[in-house]
């Protein structure tokens, strides 16, 4: 197993193909929340799953690869994701204070 020691429970051991399953249902939650919400702050969330899902992929790949640099991306991913939250936020807070709703498709006052 090139000196990789595989993560273990007691219902046996999980390989690579565990942790890419388990990140491609949470990218394909993500996606769906992303497209099919309406609310401002749903569509946020999705989209912090949607990357979490991704560093869940960087991070298996890094540990079956035995390389310290996936875990230097993810946690550059994670700075940037808490950034991106951040900001985020902030704009849904100050949109909902001057339109009273956080409905994405109702939104027309940045468009001026």
């Amino acid at each position: 197993m090139n000196g990789v020691v595989p993560v273990a429970n007691e219902l046996g051991t999980l390989g690579l193909h565990h942790f890419l399953a388990l990140s491609a249902v949470l990218f394909a939650i993500g996606a769906v929340g992303a497209l099919m919400r309406r609310n401002a702050l749903i569509v946020l969330m999705s989209i912090e799953l949607m990357m979490n899902a991704g560093n869940l992929a960087v991070l298996a790949f890094a540990r079956k690869l035995n390389d310290p640099k996936g875990h230097a991306l993810a946690m550059i991913v994670i700075a940037v994701a808490a950034a991106e939250a951040a900001v985020g936020l902030a704009i849904v807070v100050g949109v909902f204070r001057t339109t009273r709703h956080a409905n994405i498709d109702r939104l027309t006052t940045l468009k001026h």
